[in-house]
């Protein structure tokens, strides 16, 4: 089968200013005139004149009596006036129009009122006091927002008042997103239960048909299209010859023998990139057909969403007549080194949350199929082709995709996994004050030497002393003996041997992974549960040599469940809640404690406190033990060191 091959790929700075010049005058969408209530987010494509002002006559701004101010110059507590209601004092309320000849207001508060008629008062007004003047927020003919301007929702208020009941705007670019591949099922078609081996749900044009809305555009989602040269071909050339402004493919795009995206825009069109120096999306295709941008959307899903922004979304704006938006940037130090491709910029997803007088950046998976390395990513770090990677805590910049405030308001945790934490995670965000709980996962050992280069809040560990049997306190005093810290009790917990459903290898223990037909999956070097099953293989006199799958590692006890569930390994050492999750069966080998591990410069928090405080209560406990494999008699203790 013939193959696409990257002969001549671009850096992200050409690929964007070749497609930049080869549609210059994307900034001419037709105009179209709506309503004013439903032009919020939408683009002027006219400035806009008021023709009235506001407010339009003299008004209140105060409850009281409306007055000719010269009619009260000289009053004072000694010299008090008397003022006739309905000659020379009018009662009147906020916003309501001055009576002639008036032009200032005492506040009610300031009068006394001797009678029916009467009223006295002890200080003079001064021309205007408490006066909305005609036009003082708006004049009639002024104007009031420039062509190219985006409605806000504070806009629509400023319209009204100055007169405006319609607007011309630019019309929003409208998107075909044309999802490819045979093996993509629609949502609607199939529950996770039914899909096959090989079948995909599809996703990625429901992503980026969102993020052609949130940027002022409109989308049409086609059918889900085979891999076929045919079928793509009659559907883009569908969406070329009708109204759309921009097209998408999304799929095929890359160097497989089924990835027919650059065979269509060769067909029809001209091709003007394809393959660009960034990682996540580097198999991105930018073409031309009947002068209309289409482009070839890497299906991977982190790879089509930097593909969007990188290109597609900048080109939307352009034609909207709008600038392209920065997102915010804060300096942030890397918890551990993070190495990177030469010749590629690479778009790392990174954690965050204040550490002391820093901002720490954890990376998070960076394989561009994982959604999930941007829905839980509070920042983008960017690393330049011409670099091998980022120095532990080394300043760097990172463009935020949350609020600086909520990264303030995170808890950095770094250390073993357990399932319990994103039970906490879950019921820290609906406290009043919600905080962030931020996990990396590393393992116990990892955890202590990250509060050491002071890179977290906490850690949790689990970490036996084969001597004693004591979890966690030998090791806090071996490798942090000059940093004071809480050991907190979270959980104890049954770990053991995660097995396929009927246990179909007829495991009964440690003592099998030794045998030849067993597949193991190993925790990381560093890890609590590494620790454990190594002391049990040297109890066993087992050589670790002698097990499959020994050196293949995972970093958490799900990724290990999963990895049985899937048929990859027939067991692996983990915690029971991870084997009851995924309906697997589970051979116990030891009951464990579970602790985390916090500096005393960070136990005193706001934060720390909250998160203290939810441990504590009976709803996280309750959602504990319902995990099962899980015992909370002395959660949230504080244990002696």
């Amino acid at each position: 089968m013939k193959r696409n091959i990257y002969l001549k790929m671009k850096s992200l700075k050409e690929a964007r200013e070749i497609m930049f010049r080869r549609f210059p005058d994307t900034s001419c969408l037709p105009s179209e005139t709506v309503s004013v209530e439903d032009a919020g987010g939408r683009v002027l494509a006219e400035p806009v004149f008021a023709r009235l002002s506001s407010p339009n006559f003299h008004s209140a701004a105060m409850d009281g009596i409306a007055v000719k101010a010269e009619h009260t110059f000289g009053t004072s507590e000694t010299r008090p006036t008397e003022l006739v209601i309905g000659e020379n004092a009018f009662y009147l309320n906020t916003g309501h129009l001055l009576p002639p000849n008036t032009d200032a207001v005492i506040m009610i508060e300031h009068v006394t009122i001797l009678d029916e008629r009467r009223v006295r008062i002890e200080a003079p007004a001064f021309p205007w006091q408490h006066v909305r003047k005609m036009g003082e927020d708006i004049v009639a003919t002024e104007l009031l927002f420039t062509r190219n301007h985006v409605v806000t929702p504070y806009c629509l208020g400023a319209l009204l008042a100055g007169g405006i009941t319609s607007l011309v705007v630019r019309r929003r670019p409208k998107v075909f997103i044309i999802p490819t591949g045979s093996e993509l099922i629609d949502w609607q078609d199939a529950g996770p239960e039914d899909l096959l081996p090989g079948q995909v749900i599809e996703s990625n044009s429901y992503v980026l048909g969102n993020l052609v809305e949130a940027w002022g555009g409109r989308f049409i989602r086609h059918e889900k299209v085979m891999d076929s040269v045919g079928a793509l071909n009659a559907a883009v050339t569908e969406a070329v010859s009708s109204d759309y402004d921009l097209v998408l493919m999304v799929g095929g795009s890359s160097a497989g023998s089924e990835d027919y995206s650059k065979r269509v825009i060769g067909d029809l069109g001209e091709i003007l990139v394809h393959g660009v120096t960034i990682m996540p999306g580097k198999p991105v295709l930018v073409g031309a057909v009947e002068d209309k941008p289409v482009f070839g959307v890497p299906g991977y899903p982190v790879s089509a969403i930097v593909a969007f922004e990188q290109f597609v979304r900048p080109l939307m704006l352009r034609m909207l007549g709008r600038p392209e938006e920065r997102r915010q940037t804060v300096t942030v130090e890397p918890t551990r080194k993070i190495p990177s491709k030469l010749g590629v910029e690479e778009f790392v997803r990174v954690k965050l949350g204040r550490v002391a007088d820093r901002i720490a950046a954890s990376s998070l998976p960076r394989g561009a199929g994982i959604i999930t390395s941007l829905t839980e990513a509070d920042g983008i770090v960017r690393i330049p082709a011409n670099s091998e990677g980022l120095t532990e805590n080394k300043p760097v910049t990172a463009e935020l995709l949350r609020p600086l405030e909520s990264i303030n308001h995170t808890i950095v945790a770094v250390g073993s996994h357990d399932n319990t934490l994103d039970v906490l995670t879950d019921q820290l965000k609906a406290r009043s004050r919600p905080v962030v709980l931020s996990s990396s996962h590393v393992g116990s050992l990892g955890g202590l030497m990250a509060i050491k280069r002071g890179a977290c809040h906490l850690a949790g560990s689990h970490l036996l002393d084969t001597q004693d049997g004591s979890y966690n306190v030998t090791y806090i005093r071996r490798y942090l003996p000059d940093i004071a810290v809480k050991l907190v009790h979270l959980v104890m917990r049954e770990q053991g041997m995660i097995v396929a459903p009927g246990n179909p290898k007829g495991l009964s223990g440690i003592k099998d992974l030794s045998r030849k037909d067993v597949t193991f999956i190993n925790r990381q070097g560093g890890s609590g549960t590494r620790i454990l099953l190594d002391y049990r293989l040297s109890e066993l006199g087992i050589d670790p040599r002698s097990i499959q799958g020994y050196d293949t590692e995972e970093y958490t006890h799900m990724a290990v469940a999963v990895a049985v569930l899937g048929g990859t390994a027939d067991t692996g050492l983990g915690i029971f809640a991870a084997a009851n999750a995924l309906k697997l069966d589970f051979i116990p080998v030891v009951t464990e404690q579970y602790d985390l591990v916090i500096p005393e410069a960070y136990f005193e928090s706001d934060n720390i406190q909250s998160l203290l405080e939810t441990i504590r209560s009976s709803g996280f406990q309750q959602r504990v033990d319902a995990l099962g494999g899980y015992d909370t008699q002395r959660t949230g203790e504080v244990l002696p060191l």
